[in-house]
Formats: C-alpha cells, sequence, structure tokens
C-alpha cells in the first residue's frame, strides 16, 4: 500500500489530500452539475432539465390538449418522485410560469385555476389549481415514442427520462430562457415564433445567410407584455451577431382628452417582468419623494387588461415631456440584457450568435428526421414480414389449415414447408379465423402496398439530404403557420421606433437654493444649506477635518479630481443633506480606497482648468472635458504607475508657475498645451524629486502665496522666468517649506 494511503479498521483506506486540491474537485464538481443540470437550457429544445421533465411527466399522464386536467400536486408528485429528486416548490413554480401568459410568451402549460397575475401575487396552493400541455408542448414532444431521441436512466434506475425534446417548436428563442450558474449565466428574451421559423427557413435557404438578412425576419424581441422596442438598429444588429448585449423596452402609452381641455396619459402595456403593483408604488414614492415634479397622480384602472392612469400636474404640460421623466426615473423603461449562453449538442456551454442558435436547432430537426425515419422503416419492415406471411396463408390456405391440425410442432412445419420466418409463423398462427374472409384478403393486400410505396419514399429521403432539407423545411413552414397566426402568433411588441427626441432639463425639477458642499480629508462628503463663511465651525468626526468647501447651488454639478487622474460628477442635489458627517464619496463614486480627492469644484461654462501629475507632466483641460456621465468618472490626465494626479487649478490668467522639492519655475500660459485627455507635456525638470505645486496667474497682478496668516504677493519675478521644461531656481525668501502656494 502506497504510503499516503492509511488502512482504516474497518477494511477501507484514506488517501491524505492537501483542503485546497479537495475543495476545487468538489466545487467543480458542483458548478458543473448546477451548469450542465440546472441553469441552463440546451439549444435545441430550450428547455431546462426541470422543465423537460415537466412536460414528458404530463406526457406520460396522457395530459394532452384534447384530454381533461389534472390536479398540479400529482403532476407535481410525479415529476418529484421519478425525475426529479428536489423540492416540490421549486417545481410547482416552474410549471406556473410555464402558464403564465404574462411570463411565457407561448405557454406550455394550460392552467385552470389562480395562477398569479401581473401584479405580483402568486398562485394558488399546487392541491387548488389543475393543469394540461398546450399544442406548443405537444409540438415539442412530437415524435419522443418514435425513438426520436436518447434517453437515460432517472436519479434512481427505475424510469427513462428524454435527454433532450423532439423540439418541432423554436422554443429556446421563443419562450426565451433565464439563469444564474456557477460563474456564468443565460439571458434570452422571447421573440415571436413564425419569425423565428421564418428566420430558420432563411438559413436553409441560404446557408451562408448573414445577421443582416436574418434580422429582415425577426427584427427583435417579441414581449408578453408587449411595450415599446427603443433600442437602435445597430445595437440590435450587435447583440444577435455576437450573443451578447441588451434592449430597452418602453411602456405603451397614449393621450386621454377629458374636458375643458384636460388630460391624461393611459399606460397600456408596460415592461416584460416588471411588476405593475410594484411600479405603481414607485411612482407613487417618487412622487412623495417631489421627484417627479410635472406628475399629479397615478391610479390603476386595470382589469384582466392593463390600464395605468397618469394625471399631469397642470394641463399645460407636454405630455412627452412628463413621459421621458417617468422613463428616466421609473421601471416604465427597462432594459432586458441579451446572453445566449447556452448548451450545445455536446452539452457544452458557451456563447451563440442567433445564426449559431438556428444553426443548431435546424441540425437537431434533421437528426430528429432521420431518427424518425429509420424508426418508421423498421415498423413497416416488421408489419411488411407479417403482410407477407398473411399472404402465404391465402395462397396455401387448405395446406395451411392441415399444417394446423395434424402437426404436432405447427410452427415449425409451417416454417419448413413455405421457408417462413419465425416472426411470420407466429403471425398466422395467432390469425384469427374471421381473418381467413375474401374481404380480409384485399385489405392486407391494399396495405402492403401502401406501406411499400411508403418505405420506397422514405428509403429516397435517407438517401437524399437536399430531400430531407426540403421535409424540414415542410415542417417548419408547417409550424409557422400554426403557431405565426392569430392572437397568439401576433406580434406584441413594436419595434424600430428609435428614442424619441425630447429634451429634458432635469435641473429645471431642482428647487434652485443655496449650498456648501464640504468634503473631508477622509472622503465623508455632505452639503448644508446657504453659503457658510470660510471660518464658519465645522464639525467632523474624530480624526477628520476638512479638506475642501465651496459654495454652489443645488442645481449645480460637482466636480471632483482625483488622484487617479480621473474626473468624477455629482449633482448638487444628490449629495445627502443634514447635521450629519454626511456619506462616503466611495460609495458615490466609484473610487478605490487607495484614491483621493485633488480638488473639487463646481462647473462652470467656458472655465478651463491646468491638471499635473507628480512627474510635473500636465496640460490644461476645458471644464467640459471634464464632466463625467457615469459614476465610474473619466480618464483626463494618465498617470504612470508610481505617480499620481497632484493639481487641478483653474486656468484663469497669461503665467503658470510651478515648484519643485527645491525649484520655482514660471513661464507662459500658452507654452502649456489645451487636451482632453492625455500625459501632458513636461511644465518643470524634475530629477530625484517631484512637482509640489502648479497655479496659474496674471503677470500684471503678481504671484500670491500663503505668508504667515496672511497673503504675499511678488510681482518682480524675473529671476524665475524661463521656458517650460526649465530647471528654475530657489524660491524667494519667505516662501512656505511646503513648496505649495496655498491661495
Amino acid at each position: 500500500m502506497p504510503d499516503d494511503i492509511k488502512a482504516l479498521p474497518d477494511g477501507g483506506a484514506s488517501r491524505e489530500t492537501p483542503l485546497a486540491d479537495a475543495l476545487s474537485e468538489r466545487y467543480l464538481a458542483y458548478a458543473l452539475s448546477t451548469i450542465v443540470s440546472r441553469s441552463l437550457p440546451d439549444v435545441r429544445d430550450g428547455l431546462k432539465p426541470v422543465h423537460r421533465r415537466l412536460l414528458y411527466a404530463m406526457h406520460q399522464l396522457k395530459l394532452d390538449p384534447e384530454a381533461g386536467f389534472k390536479k398540479c400536486a400529482r403532476i407535481v408528485g410525479d415529476v418529484m418522485g421519478k425525475y426529479h429528486p428536489h423540492g416540490d416548490s421549486s417545481i410547482y413554480e416552474a410549471l406556473v410560469r410555464q402558464a403564465q401568459d404574462f411570463a411565457a410568451r407561448y405557454p406550455l402549460v394550460e392552467g385552470q385555476g389562480n395562477f398569479g397575475n401581473i401584479d405580483g401575487d402568486n398562485a394558488a396552493a399546487m392541491r387548488y389549481t389543475e393543469a394540461r400541455l398546450t399544442e406548443v408542448a405537444q409540438a415539442l414532444l412530437e415524435g419522443i415514442e418514435e425513438n426520436a431521441v436518447d434517453f437515460r436512466p432517472t436519479y434512481d434506475g427505475e424510469e427513462k427520462e428524454p435527454l433532450v425534446l423532439p423540439a418541432a417548436f423554436p422554443n429556446l428563442l421563443a419562450n426565451g430562457a433565464a439563469g444564474i450558474a456557477v460563474g456564468m449565466a443565460t439571458s434570452i428574451p422571447p421573440h415571436n415564433a413564425g419569425e423565428v421559423c421564418a428566420a430558420a427557413l432563411e438559413v436553409i435557404r441560404n446557408p451562408d445567410v448573414t445577421v443582416d438578412a436574418l434580422l429582415k425576419h425577426m427584427p427583435g424581441p417579441d414581449f408578453p407584455t408587449g411595450g415599446i422596442l427603443v433600442e437602435s438598429r445597430e445595437a440590435i444588429r450587435e447583440a444577435y451577431a455576437t450573443g451578447r448585449g441588451g434592449f430597452r423596452l418602453r411602456a405603451k402609452w397614449e393621450v386621454e382628452k377629458l374636458k375643458n381641455g384636460t388630460w391624461q396619459i393611459v399606460v397600456t402595456e408596460i415592461p416584460y417582468q416588471v411588476q405593475k403593483s410594484r411600479l405603481i408604488e414607485q411612482i407613487a414614492q417618487l412622487m412623495e419623494e417631489k421627484k417627479l415634479p410635472l406628475l399629479g397622480d397615478v391610479r390603476d384602472e386595470s382589469t384582466d387588461v392593463v390600464r395605468m392612469v397618469l394625471e399631469p400636474k397642470s394641463r399645460t404640460v407636454d405630455p412627452a415631456v412628463m413621459m421621458e421623466t417617468l422613463f428616466r426615473a421609473t421601471a416604465l423603461e427597462s432594459r432586458f440584457p441579451l446572453n445566449m449562453n447556452v448548451l450545445d449538442a455536446d452539452r457544452t456551454p458557451r456563447v451563440m450568435g442567433l445564426k449559431e442558435v438556428l444553426r443548431a436547432w435546424l441540425d437537431h430537426r434533421h437528426v430528429v428526421l432521420v431518427r424518425r425515419t429509420e424508426h418508421r422503416l423498421a415498423a413497416i419492415a416488421r408489419r411488411l414480414e407479417i403482410l407477407d406471411g398473411y399472404l402465404i396463408v391465402y395462397l396455401n390456405l387448405d395446406e395451411v389449415i392441415r399444417i394446423v391440425r395434424e402437426e404436432d410442432k405447427p410452427k415449425e412445419a409451417l416454417m419448413a414447408a413455405f421457408s417462413l420466418t419465425e416472426v411470420q409463423a407466429n403471425a398466422i398462427l395467432d390469425m384469427r379465423l374471421r381473418a381467413l374472409r375474401k374481404l380480409e384478403e384485399m385489405e392486407i393486400r391494399k396495405e402492403h402496398k401502401k406501406l411499400s410505396a411508403e418505405q420506397k419514399k422514405l428509403q429516397g429521403l435517407l438517401k437524399s439530404e437536399k430531400a430531407r432539407w426540403d421535409a424540414i423545411a415542410e415542417e417548419i413552414e408547417a409550424t409557422r403557420q400554426k403557431f405565426g397566426g392569430g392572437a397568439l402568433g401576433k406580434r406584441r411588441t413594436e419595434v424600430g421606433k428609435a428614442l424619441p427626441e425630447v429634451v429634458v432639463d432635469e435641473m429645471a425639477f431642482v428647487e434652485k437654493e443655496p449650498i456648501t458642499v464640504i468634503l473631508s480629508e477622509k472622503g465623508w462628503i455632505r452639503a448644508v444649506k446657504s453659503h457658510l463663511p470660510e471660518d464658519a465651525e465645522l464639525k467632523f468626526k474624530e480624526g477628520d477635518a476638512l479638506h475642501a468647501a465651496v459654495h454652489a447651488m443645488t442645481t449645480d454639478r460637482i466636480v471632483l479630481f482625483a488622484t487617479n487622474g480621473k474626473a468624477y460628477t455629482l449633482k448638487a442635489d444628490a449629495i445627502p443633506r443634514g447635521r450629519g458627517d454626511g456619506q462616503p464619496v466611495r460609495l458615490m463614486l466609484d473610487m478605490t480606497n487607495e484614491d483621493a480627492v485633488v480638488a473639487m469644484f463646481v462647473h462652470a461654462e467656458g472655465a478651463k482648468w491646468l491638471v499635473a501629475s507628480t512627474d510635473a507632466k500636465g496640460f490644461v483641460v476645458k471644464g467640459e472635458d471634464l464632466l463625467a456621465e457615469k459614476r465610474t468618472g473619466k480618464q483626463v490626465l494618465l498617470v504612470e504607475a508610481g505617480r499620481e494626479a497632484l493639481v487641478c487649478t483653474p486656468a484663469a490668467g497669461d503665467s503658470v508657475a510651478v515648484t519643485t522639492d527645491a525649484r520655482l519655475l514660471v513661464f507662459p500660459l500658452d507654452q502649456v498645451p489645451e487636451m482632453t485627455r492625455g500625459r501632458g507635456v513636461q511644465l518643470i525638470a524634475v530629477k530625484d524629486g517631484e512637482l509640489k505645486d502648479a497655479k496659474v496667474f496674471a503677470r500684471r497682478e503678481g504671484l500670491a502665496w500663503r505668508y504667515g496668516n496672511g497673503v504675499r504677493v511678488e510681482t518682480e519675478l524675473a529671476t524665475w522666468r524661463g521656458q517650460r521644461a526649465g530647471t528654475g531656481k530657489m524660491p524667494p525668501p519667505g516662501f512656505p517649506k511646503s513648496r505649495r502656494f496655498g491661495v
């Protein structure tokens, strides 16, 4: 026995393994199980295992569309006991979702009873509800009894379950899918089945078809709750080409005229997966917080049809502007992500584009067609063999009767006398006497002729790939005709409308009042009412102190420039107010603990700023180029490793003064280039030291710096004047030892 294996008293053995190896091995097994057996759908039938097992169990219970309903508790019990050894609640939730017409674009289950609603109310308990399969589910199962797919043993080995369904319906794209696995996720929106079938037919006609050609057939998702798709054509194309992207969806609304020139907005369709009750609560909450100043009231007048009524504060309000403010602030506009991460035919998870998904479904349909054809040919061959035996009986009826009556072993005698197979001999011996009528012989010959013709046709199908694809095209066209029309197949989501050009000045809805924005050295930011004087007493946490304070209005934008060279923007009205310590600025902006704020100021139109890093490289940048739309900020000054941004000072003047540890240099401002982003140019020569400060000033007014408790101004600067990137001279007597100007 190897040294690392130790014998146990009961005859077993244990192996010493590093904990990291043991954990990684087991976690990998768990992750693989989650990905393959729970969270990701199969590209061929678009189903996860729980949904596939549900449909197969209902098929086994003969819950076809023409059959009666059965209690959901019975269905869930069968699924859990035979195929899916998990909790009954998760199985029932999966069943309920398949029955909700606002959740599934093409429901696979027809429910009877309370299956929840768009407000987010739960379904009734499974003992009260009943269900059966829909025609869509029947199409997914079509051919499952004809060896169309492989089966595997269930978890206990007592039953068999399909690895995948035959899927005559393009379920993955038509119904979509969503799931979170370990380290990966999937998110596929629902589409119109008729459009998906049309795109699949285009792939059959032209295997080299482009994404642009496919988008002519299926221009975008088709959500069960309708709405308006406002994503650009280019973004939609990129999403379908790569398998990753997203779609912006807006509620559908209209203006309803009332008496005396008044009006109201009626919302008739809301975005997919948005709960109506929570949406109304969100709008009401924002109204209470006075963040929707144009909206007067909201109420729900829905029945089984969505009808949300929005009343304006005044009839002079522009309806489009009011709705634009609601779209920006509420879930009336939402974004549905696209991440077509699925299991391919080899059960390997990968992200596919639209064409790949359609190709995978078509290849699966080709495999199903071949397997069903071979299964049918085998059945025809068995039946023809028996029919050939029957015909021999009719040609030699008297001799067959004699053998059966007189021979001790009639089967062997028949096989020897007429060269029959064992199957034929058994079939003859099992015949009923009334089958010996002349009429029956004619029926057998007719059946034999019909089956022979079908056999020849199917054999020709197997020999010709073109014939097989023609047959698949016919099947898909039939699916398109069946599910692409009527109330179920009609497109619900409007596509192709660009975002309306409605200009909304958000600051117009903010009450303008003076505030003082205070930033502490440890990065806590807050705002207090009115403009505080410079000597006002401010309180901070223990060990903290004032870093910067600026006077602003609530309608202003506050710019923060950090040591990482990024500029960040905060809306003044969004900065927390009150008597507390405020909020860490790093929670409001994406700044790391290593980043610190260099400067904080109010954005002013037309202003310019000088930015520089510790290696004395810098440039002039416009104030507009420091504004950032996202909380991640905007990279303005590119900082080399080991260095950081040091200066962000107003570029108001005609001269620049820069200092190092022992030098001061003054040069014209026009020697510094104006840029929007970059490393900049060398402001002063530095060897072993680094930049300490930089300042822009007017030459005729002189250079000022902090001197004791006051300010000293030097107008005679000839000693320190030079060209940009020069070495400079020793600062004048009385210059701060910190080498910072301080004013």
